[in-house]
């Protein structure tokens, strides 16, 4: 799939109105109160770096290139026949007094939410893009994790700690991918090398566990140079590897809070059996039969999202992720452990500057790791979180939809009326209109398939019943930005 281009100017008053309106239809903060900020600034330059110095490893951050709330940082070496892993965690919990106004105000917010013309964050910037964000060049305090791999990159020990940490680069996936390809030589060239040896070891160990990556392409807004672009963008083979150093430590997390009977953990159920069959019927119908003795994730796997066809399966496959949420547990391990698109049992723990559960998961980790006792505030808070988490994760996924359907809108907006190459992602949904009362009878229900346009990158409703993964020219009905509508009908012969 071809990245799009679709440029729309900052002097695009309409658009520039409508996103920001978002913020007050979604009732987003604009900022941190005074309380916070002073408090933040007592925490800033009361803080004091761990006395485990590991600032001699050259750490590397690998991120999209215009963030700054630098979450994580690795070094990879060797180790015998096998691999450590040292993935350094942004000491959040360092900087925020337990039930303290900041503490309160995270707990609001939950996680960071991300627009494509502001984000807005879990902590004030002076903490989430500077004190402890991991940035090169700079020393930071961090939770180290030490994970002992084997040489089929299984994880035969881990541990996490506090330790000072330092990293020597700030690269971009693109810039990370081009270097290894390239060979370029640098103090971290080991580690992106390694980044690769790991990665494809825990993608087979994935695989032969049943789990299962969604590697479709991910249309995105992007704000950069002035301009807003609609993408999409395909993985690159680093970004997976990169993915699978998370993965393991979140792994490891979920390892040591079920063996200390206390902590959270990311859960999600198998498959619902119905939404299998309906997905194996649609496999069939669309050319690429699901074989009854290959487990889903490898089927996933063996899809290439550039053929339509498998572009419109991998779409319907999210309908196999559901009923993702939080266990917590105190004394006792949970029925339900695992989360099932790992296929194993997964706590958060990466992402402290940007998601509020990972503070926990990181002090109790740490806690139990070290022999100590878990601290009583990141106890109390367990039973709490999963509504904390489950509101913030709706909110973004609501605002991650309105922005995407304002800019599609703002692409299309000069365009009603012409024609646009594009395949059926998914087969109608009908949209029941009701009569009001002393209007006489409903009007006929409406039947929307969803199409994908080759060029620009636009999902969006068409009419009709439509088979999914087949090809077709559409036609612009219409393109509203304040409403954030975009609807295409089958164009004529």
């Amino acid at each position: 799939m071809p990245h799009s281009q679709i440029v729309v100017p900052d002097n695009d008053r309409p658009l520039h109105e409508a996103l920001a309106a978002l913020q007050t239809e979604f009732e987003l903060p604009a900022g941190f109160s005074p309380e916070v900020s002073a408090e933040l600034e007592r925490s800033i330059a009361e803080h004091r770096l761990p006395d485990s110095d590991l600032t001699g490893l050259p750490f590397i951050t690998i991120d999209p290139p215009a963030s700054m709330d630098l979450d994580q940082a690795m070094h990879l070496v060797r180790e015998g026949q096998g691999y450590r892993v040292y993935y350094a965690i942004a000491d959040v919990p360092g900087f925020v007094p337990p039930g303290g106004a900041l503490d309160a105000e995270t707990r609001k917010r939950g996680q960071t939410i991300y627009a494509p013309d502001r984000i807005t964050p879990l902590h004030p910037k002076q903490l989430s893009e500077d004190a402890a964000s991991l940035l090169a060049g700079k020393t930071r305090s961090a939770f180290v994790w030490q994970l002992a791999l084997d040489s089929a990159g299984n994880t035969v020990g881990a541990t996490v700690a506090r330790a000072q940490v330092a990293s020597v680069a700030k690269l971009g996936y693109a810039q990370a991918q081009d270097e290894l390809d390239a060979g370029t030589q640098s103090e971290y060239l080991p580690t992106l090398e390694l980044l690769k040896e790991i990665g494809l070891k825990r993608i087979e160990l994935e695989r032969r566990r049943g789990g299962a990556s969604l590697n479709s392409p991910q249309q995105e807004v992007v704000h950069e140079a002035g301009a807003y672009q609609l993408v999409f963008r395909p993985n690159l083979p680093i970004e997976d590897w990169n993915a699978q150093i998370s993965l393991a430590t979140g792994m490891a997390a979920a390892q040591i809070m079920l063996e200390g009977k206390i902590g959270i953990l990311r859960t999600m159920p198998a498959p619902d059996p119905a939404a299998v069959d309906r997905f194996r019927r649609q496999a069939a119908a669309l050319g690429k039969p699901w074989p009854r003795d290959l487990a889903y994730g490898e089927f996933l796997r063996s899809l290439d999202p550039a053929e339509p066809r498998q572009l419109a399966l991998l779409h319907a496959a999210t309908a196999l992720f559901r009923g993702a949420g939080y266990t917590p547990f105190d004394g006792e391990v949970p029925e339900q452990t695992s989360q099932a698109a790992v296929a194993a049992p997964y706590a958060h723990t990466t992402a402290p500057l940007r998601r509020l559960v990972d503070r926990f998961v990181l002090t109790i980790c740490a806690a139990l790791s070290n022999g100590a006792e878990v601290p009583d505030w990141a106890r109390a808070a367990l039973p709490d979180l999963p509504k904390l988490m489950a509101a913030s994760d709706q909110l973004a996924g609501r605002v991650d939809r309105a922005a995407l359907d304002t800019v599609e809108a703002a692409v299309l907006s000069s365009r009603i009326g012409e024609e646009f190459d594009a395949v059926v992602l998914a087969g109608a949904r009908k949209t029941d209109n009701k009569a009001e009362p002393g209007k006489g009878a409903p009007r006929p229900s409406t039947q929307f398939s969803t199409v994908q346009l080759t060029e620009p990158a636009v999902s969006a409703p068409c009419e009709g019943d439509l088979e999914p993964g087949s090809t077709l020219r559409v036609r612009l009905l219409t393109a509203d930005i304040a409403t954030r509508t975009v609807r295409f009908t089958v164009a004529a012969d």
